[in-house]
């Protein structure tokens, strides 16, 4: 099935979530039998596609695909891609200014497509439903809608490998430190809205989930190593 030796693709944004698919996509298959796919979407943030590149170099994989898709911004509005829309929550709101309407299913179909060219069935995608902040594409229903779908789109046996589904911010932080990756993730990636790498600006949404995650797997480390010490 895998003509090209690729195993699995991963959607890289250049954020948190998605470095850590990465990371274990590689330890599961080899970097040999990894590809990565990073989607410009005329994102306000889009300086991540720059840190998706510099991922994919990091953890040398077999191959990095850069897709535009300028398209989107005539489809619909929101605070990622639309000028002059605050990033908010409007009162009695269900979801953010954040929200790119159906963008996870673009990106999955997108990501099918290719994989099949590779004779690739695996994709990575770093949704969440645990953390996430009402967008629907992120819950696990959607993906399992979506990987039905799209193996009857394509006549082929996708499987959409979600890690972080009913994880929080705080154990993905336990996984990229178990993994070895902790300072390339805190240090090398983008998960805010403004385009600030790191601890980014501390006030978006986004922002505010990943720090809040940190602080809390750093305090359960540090409580955890010091009830190591006392048995010790």
């Amino acid at each position: 099935m895998d003509k090209n030796g690729i195993k699995a693709v991963v959607v890289l944004s250049g954020g948190q979530d998605s470095a850590i698919c990465l990371a274990l996509a590689v330890k599961k298959y080899g970097a040999e039998k990894v590809a990565a796919i990073t989607f410009e979407y005329s994102q306000r943030h889009a300086i991540e596609t720059k840190y998706a590149a510099n991922l994919a170099k990091r953890f040398n994989i077999a191959e990095h695909k850069i897709v535009s898709l300028d398209f989107y911004r005539e489809l619909t509005t929101n605070a990622l891609m639309t000028p002059g829309v605050e990033i908010k929550r409007e009162k009695n709101a269900k979801c953010p200014t954040t929200v790119v309407e159906g963008r996870n299913a673009f990106f999955l179909l997108a990501a099918a497509v290719w994989a099949k060219s590779l004779g690739a069935a695996v994709i990575y995608t770093g949704v969440s439903e645990a953390d996430f902040s009402g967008y629907p594409d992120c819950r696990n229903d959607f993906i399992k809608a979506q990987q039905k779908s799209m193996r009857l789109a394509l006549d082929w046996p996708v499987k959409i490998v979600t890690p972080f589904m009913r994880k929080t911010k705080a154990e993905e932080w336990e996984i990229a430190d178990r993994l070895g990756i902790l300072d390339l993730v805190k240090n090398e990636t983008v998960t805010c809205y403004n385009g600030i790498p790191g601890e980014g600006c501390k006030k978006c949404p986004a922002c505010k989930l990943r720090n809040r995650g940190l602080k809390e797997f750093e305090k359960s480390r540090a409580l955890t190593s010091k009830a190591r010490r006392a048995r010790g």
